[in-house]
C-alpha cells in the first residue's frame, strides 16, 4: 500500500472528524450523525493502517484519534457518586412512590387480617388450644416473646434479622416473574404468624408488651415487604396490562426499575435490622422505643414522597438512565 497517497486520500475525513471531535458540545444533528459515520470509516483506516503499514507514527495518530471519537460516541462514563446520588434520589423513591397505590392496597389489607385473625385468636380459648398448651402460651408470653430479641448478641442478631427480611422482600419481588399470583399469600401467611402471636399475648392482657416490642422495628420492616409486595404485583400486572405500549417494551422497563426497589430495600431493611437489635431490646422507656421506630417510619415515607414526586414531575420511572434502545416496530 502507498502510505502517502492514502494519507493524502483520507486526511480531510481524519482532519474532520478531529473538528467534530473537538466541538462535540455544540454539534447539529447533522453533524452528530457525520461524527458517528466518520468515526466509523476511520476506525476502518486504522484497522487498514495496522495491518498493511508498519508507520507508527500514522498507527499512534489514527488509534488517538478513534480512541477520543469512540469517547464522543459513546459518552463518558458516569462517575460512581453520580450513579449512587441518582439511584436514592430518583430511581428508588420513584418507583416507590408510582406504586403507592399497590402499596397502600398491601398494606391496608395485611393490616386488616392481621387485626381479625389476632381478634379471633385472643377471643377463642379453643383457638389458642388447637395453637399451642396453656403452659407452652403462658412460656410464650411470659418469657419467649421478649427473650427473642436480647438472648442473641445484637450485631449477630441484626445481621440475621436483615438477611431474612432481605430474604422475604426478594421473594415478593421475584414473585412477580408468575404475575405476582403468590404475593397474596405470602403476605397472608406473614400477617398470620404476626397475627397469632399478637393475639395470644392480647389474651394473656401483655397486648402492651407485644406492641412495645414489636412497633419499634415492625412498622420500618413492614413497609418495606409491603412495598415489596405492591412493586412484585404491580410488575405482575404490567404483563395482564402493557398499556398503549408493547408489552416486551413496558415489561423491560419495569423490570429494570423494580430491581431498584430490591436494592434500596436492603437499606431499608438493614436500618430496621439496627432498630430491632438495639433498640428494641434496650433499656429505654417503651415510649421513647416506640418513639423511635415512628420517627425512622416517618423519615422514610417523607423521603419517598418527597423524592419520589419530584422525579414523577420530571417524567422519570425509574428505569436506568441511558436504557437500551428499543428498535420501533411497525
Amino acid at each position: 500500500m502507498d502510505i502517502d497517497a492514502f494519507v493524502t486520500a483520507h486526511r480531510p475525513a481524519w482532519d474532520r472528524l478531529d473538528h467534530l471531535v473537538k466541538n462535540r458540545s455544540s454539534l447539529t444533528g447533522a453533524e452528530v450523525d457525520e461524527l458517528v459515520d466518520l468515526y466509523q470509516r476511520v476506525a476502518t483506516h486504522l484497522s487498514i493502517v495496522r495491518s498493511s503499514s508498519g508507520d507508527p507514527t500514522l498507527t499512534g495518530r489514527l488509534s488517538a484519534l478513534v480512541a477520543r471519537a469512540r469517547s464522543a460516541v459513546t459518552g463518558a462514563h458516569t462517575p460512581a457518586w453520580r450513579e449512587l446520588a441518582r439511584f436514592f434520589t430518583v430511581s428508588f423513591p420513584v418507583v416507590a412512590y408510582r406504586a403507592r397505590w399497590w402499596w397502600l392496597a398491601a398494606s391496608a389489607a395485611s393490616l386488616a387480617v392481621a387485626w381479625l385473625i389476632g381478634a379471633w385468636v385472643a377471643a377463642n380459648p379453643d383457638v389458642q388450644a388447637s395453637i399451642a398448651s396453656p403452659e407452652q402460651i403462658t412460656q410464650l408470653v411470659e418469657h419467649d416473646f421478649a427473650d427473642y430479641y436480647s438472648e442473641n448478641p445484637a450485631s449477630s442478631f441484626a445481621g440475621l434479622v436483615w438477611a431474612n427480611n432481605a430474604w422475604l422482600s426478594a421473594q415478593m419481588i421475584v414473585y412477580s416473574v408468575v404475575l405476582g399470583l403468590p404475593i397474596p399469600y405470602a403476605l397472608y401467611a406473614n400477617a398470620e404468624n404476626v397475627a397469632i402471636s399478637g393475639g395470644l399475648m392480647a389474651s394473656r392482657d401483655k397486648l402492651d408488651i407485644f406492641f412495645g416490642l414489636i412497633m419499634p422495628h415492625g412498622l420500618l420492616e413492614l413497609t418495606a415487604v409491603f412495598l415489596a409486595a405492591a412493586v412484585g404485583m404491580r410488575l405482575g400486572w404490567t404483563v395482564i396490562d402493557p398499556g398503549p405500549r408493547r408489552r416486551v417494551e413496558v415489561l423491560a422497563e419495569q423490570g429494570r426499575a423494580v430491581m431498584s426497589v430490591a436494592l434500596g430495600l436492603v437499606v431499608v431493611l438493614f436500618a430496621s435490622g439496627l432498630i430491632e437489635a438495639f433498640v428494641t431490646p434496650s433499656g429505654l422507656p417503651t415510649w421513647a422505643r416506640v418513639g423511635i421506630g415512628v420517627l425512622a417510619e416517618l423519615v422514610f415515607l417523607a423521603y419517598v414522597i418527597l423524592f419520589g414526586r419530584r422525579a414523577v414531575r420530571q417524567n422519570e420511572t425509574g428505569d436506568i438512565e441511558r436504557a437500551p434502545d428499543i428498535a420501533p416496530s411497525t
